[in-house]
């Protein structure tokens, strides 16, 4: 039985994709003239900024990158984001259950407790994995084992949901349960290539998975 459930957190819980998009067509297009395009963007998200700003550039230093996208996304956020459906009703019946929580994400602490604060979802969390607390992020199974130490939860009885490949490897790689959303910008068929136990429709898929009666929650 499922007791433990670790979110992502970007295109999982919170509706980030278009601020993330903006973000980086803003650096990459407007800041260093080049012509990168929506979709190739789409399949590269997910990953820590480092990687991908190194694989979109050529170049081994991006610092100045990273920061001018996280200038850019800080001041647009705010207005740019918000969280998918059903979401908090998920997450507060799985606290009135007893269910315990955690996100894991490759994003920064700060910006991660700034969106989860802004749709009071911090609280029913007990425990945050960030790209702070980590060396290897995902798709190494350093951050979904993490989680799983915080919540002195068993792999067997642990599943994470997430909407990139990343999210599914690192949880297999940890010997949790996976489960991919069906929302993600990279479309459901390019998720079940990594072959994540559950395909989720809406979050309202993780009743059934948990255990419990939609009418009830």
């Amino acid at each position: 039985m499922i007791k433990n459930v670790l979110f992502d957190l970007d295109g999982t819980i919170v509706d980030t994709n278009e601020l993330i998009i903006e973000s980086f067509l803003h650096v990459l297009n407007d800041r260093l003239a080049m012509q990168i395009t929506r979709d190739q963007l789409i399949p590269k998200m997910g990953g820590p900024l480092v990687d991908q700003f190194q694989y979109f550039t050529g170049r081994t230093n991006v610092d100045q990158q990273v920061a001018d996208y996280r200038k850019y996304n800080l001041m647009r956020h705010d207005e740019m984001v918000s969280v998918f459906p059903y979401v908090n009703d998920v997450v507060h019946a799985f606290s009135q259950q007893g269910i315990k929580m955690g996100v894991v994400t490759t994003k920064m602490r700060d910006s991660t407790n700034r969106v989860l604060q802004m749709f009071d979802l911090l609280p029913y969390m007990q425990t945050v994995i960030t790209l702070d607390d980590v060396e290897h992020a995902k798709p190494h199974p350093e951050p979904v084992q993490r989680a799983m130490i915080g919540l002195e939860a068993d792999p067997k009885e642990t599943i994470m949901v997430g909407d990139s490949s990343f999210d599914i490897v690192s949880a297999q790689q940890a010997g949790a349960w996976s489960a991919g959303v069906a929302w993600s910008l990279k479309g459901s068929a390019a998720l079940a290539v990594y072959n994540p136990d559950w395909m989720l429709n809406d979050m309202r898929d993780l009743y059934d998975i948990v255990g419990l009666e939609r009418e009830i929650c």
